[in-house]
C-alpha cells in the first residue's frame, strides 16, 4: 500500500488549485463540494464559476500572482489540474516546504491522489487503487452507493450525538461496542435510516442503564467454527466475513492466508494457534481451553480454520469440548481445499459414467500404510482426493501400486490451491513423488483418477498442452 487513506481537516486552511481548463473546473467543483477554502491560480486567465452555488462560490479566491512565487503560508494542500510543467514546478516547491501536493495524472510528483469518493454526510468512503486505476476506483464506488442506505450519513450523525455521554457511562469498551451494535441494528437505527429522527431520539433517551442495554439478549461469551476456505479471500462466505467483523478475539491455524487475516476487524485480538508440517504447535487440549476460556469471559470468539471445519480440521473435537464446557457455538462452513482445487485446475470430481464416487483421505492416515485400506481405493471409478498430501506422497504411490491400482493411473498434485501463486503438475501414478517436486511447496492436494484427464489449463504450464495430451505422451513414451 503505497498511499494510505487519510482524511483532510478543509477548515484547517486553504488549499491553492493551479491549472487551466475542464480540469481545473472538475477539480475545483470537486473541492468546493467538500467545503474547502480555496486559492485558485487559474493560468488560462478564465475565472468562471459558473455550476457553483453560493455558499461554494464563496470560498473561492482567485489569485492573479504567479503561483511558483507566491505566499503559502497556512495552505494545507496543493492541487495542480491541468497545470503542464507548472504542476511539476509546484510540486518541487511543495515538497520543500512539507506540503501536500496532487499533480494530476502524474503519480511521480504527487504526494498525495484523490480516491473515488462515496460521499453520505458524516459516512465518507474513500476508494483508491495507487492511482493506476481510477476507472477500477469508480466502479467500486458504484458498487457501494448502491449498497450504502441512502441516510447512513444521518445514522453517523445521530450517533456522535450522544456518543460521548453514552461512552462516559460505559467504562468496557467491548461493552459499549455492543451498545453501538444493539442501537444500529435495531429499531432505533432503523427509525433514523427510515426518517423518523426524532422516534430514535426519543428511545435512546430511555435507555436508563447503557450497560444493561449492551448486555440484553447476548451471549456472555460465543464460540464461531469458521472455514476460512483454501486462501482465496474472496470465497469466504458473507457469514464468514461477519463472524470475523464480530470478533474480539480469533484463533487461527498458521496457514489462513494473510488476505483473509485482513479481514478481520483491526482492533480484534489475533492468536496464531496452528501448526505447519514438521514444526509443533500448541496441541488441540490447549486451543480448546484457550477457546473455552475466551468465551466463558463473555468475548466473541472465531476458531478460523483452513479449508472446512469439519474436513480433516478437528472441528469435531472441538466442538464436543465446547458442549462439554456448556459453551455456545455456531458452524460457519468453509470451501474445502480439495473442492477448491478441482475448481481451480478444473478437475471435475465426479464425471458421468467414468467417475461416481470419492474418497477424501488425510495424508497423515497415508503415511502409517496400517491405517488405510489401499483395496478399497483401486476402483478406477473413484477419485482419491489427499490432503496434506506433499510428505505423503512416496507412500500414496506404494500404497495404490501394491494393491492393484494401475501406474498408469491419472494424478495431478496441485499447490497452494485457489492462491495467486498456484501451481498444478499432471502425470501418472508411478511419477507421483517427481510431480509433487515440480510444484515447489505446499500446502498442496493430490487428486487420483481418470477424472484428473478433463483438468483445464495449469498455472505454470505451456498452454499448448492440455492434461489429456500431457498424460497421452507419458503413455506414448512408456510404451
Amino acid at each position: 500500500m503505497r498511499f494510505l487513506p487519510v482524511f483532510l481537516d478543509l477548515k484547517a486552511g486553504p488549499v491553492v488549485l493551479i491549472g487551466a481548463g475542464e480540469l481545473l473546473r472538475a477539480k475545483l467543483r470537486v473541492l468546493a463540494a467538500a467545503g474547502a477554502r480555496l486559492r485558485v491560480h487559474a493560468i488560462d486567465g478564465n475565472q468562471e464559476l459558473a455550476g457553483l452555488g453560493a455558499d461554494d462560490a464563496a470560498r473561492v479566491e482567485f489569485a492573479d500572482s504567479d503561483p511558483l512565487t507566491a505566499d503559502l503560508s497556512g495552505v494545507i494542500a496543493i492541487v495542480c489540474a491541468g497545470a503542464g510543467d507548472i504542476g511539476v514546478a509546484m510540486s518541487a516547491r511543495a515538497k520543500a516546504l512539507g506540503l501536500p501536493v496532487n499533480v494530476m495524472d502524474d503519480l511521480e510528483h504527487s504526494s498525495f491522489i484523490f480516491p473515488a469518493i462515496v460521499d453520505r454526510g458524516d459516512v465518507v468512503v474513500a476508494v483508491g487503487t495507487g492511482g493506476t486505476s481510477p476507472v477500477v476506483a469508480r466502479r467500486v464506488r458504484e458498487r457501494i452507493e448502491a449498497l450504502l442506505p441512502a441516510r447512513i450519513g444521518d445514522l453517523a450523525e445521530f450517533i456522535g450525538g450522544f456518543r460521548k455521554s453514552i461512552n462516559e457511562r460505559i467504562a468496557e469498551f467491548p461493552l459499549r461496542r455492543r451498545f453501538w451494535e444493539r442501537v444500529i441494528d435495531g429499531p432505533i437505527g432503523a427509525s433514523v435510516l427510515a426518517g423518523r429522527k426524532g422516534e430514535a431520539d426519543a428511545a435512546i433517551r430511555a435507555i436508563s442503564d447503557p450497560s444493561a442495554f449492551a448486555r440484553a439478549d447476548k451471549p456472555e461469551g460465543s464460540v464461531a467454527l469458521v472455514g476460512a476456505g483454501p486462501g482465496d479471500p474472496d470465497l469466504l462466505t458473507i457469514k464468514a466475513l461477519r463472524a470475523l467483523q464480530d470478533a474480539d478475539i480469533v484463533f487461527h491455524d498458521e496457514l489462513v492466508s494473510p488476505e483473509i487475516l485482513d479481514r478481520i476487524r483491526r482492533d480484534t485480538t489475533r492468536v496464531a494457534v496452528g501448526r505447519r508440517v514438521g514444526k509443533p504447535g500448541i496441541g488441540q487440549d490447549a486451543i480448546n481451553k484457550r477457546m473455552i476460556a475466551a468465551a466463558q469471559s463473555g468475548q466473541r470468539v472465531v476458531r478460523l480454520k483452513g479449508g472446512d471445519p469439519f474436513v480433516f480440521g478437528r472441528g469435531g473435537e472441538e466442538i464436543e469440548a465446547l458442549r462439554a464446557a456448556g459453551v455456545a457455538y455456531s458452524i460457519i462452513p468453509g470451501i474445502t481445499a480439495g473442492l477448491g482445487g478441482a475448481a481451480d485446475f478444473e478437475v471435475p470430481l465426479t464425471f458421468r459414467h467414468e467417475a461416481t464416487r470419492i474418497t477424501f483421505l488425510t495424508a497423515h492416515k497415508a503415511r502409517d500404510a496400517d491405517t488405510v485400506d489401499w483395496s478399497t481405493l483401486t476402483d478406477t471409478r473413484m477419485t482419491v482426493v489427499v490432503y496434506m498430501g506433499m510428505t505423503a506422497a512416496p507412500a500414496v504411490r506404494a500404497g495404490l501400486l501394491a494393491a492393484g491400482r494401475s501406474p498408469e493411473t491419472p494424478v495431478g498434485v496441485f499447490a497452494r490451491v485457489t492462491r495467486p501463486d498456484a501451481q498444478g503438475a499432471i502425470g501418472m501414478l508411478r511419477d507421483l513423488p517427481e510431480l509433487v517436486r515440480r510444484t515447489h511447496g505446499g500446502p498442496a492436494i493430490l487428486i487420483i483418477g481418470d477424472v484428473v484427464r478433463h483438468a483445464g489449463s495449469l498455472h505454470r504450464q505451456t498452454p499448448q498442452q492440455t492434461p489429456t495430451q500431457i498424460i497421452s505422451d507419458l503413455l506414448d513414451a512408456a510404451e
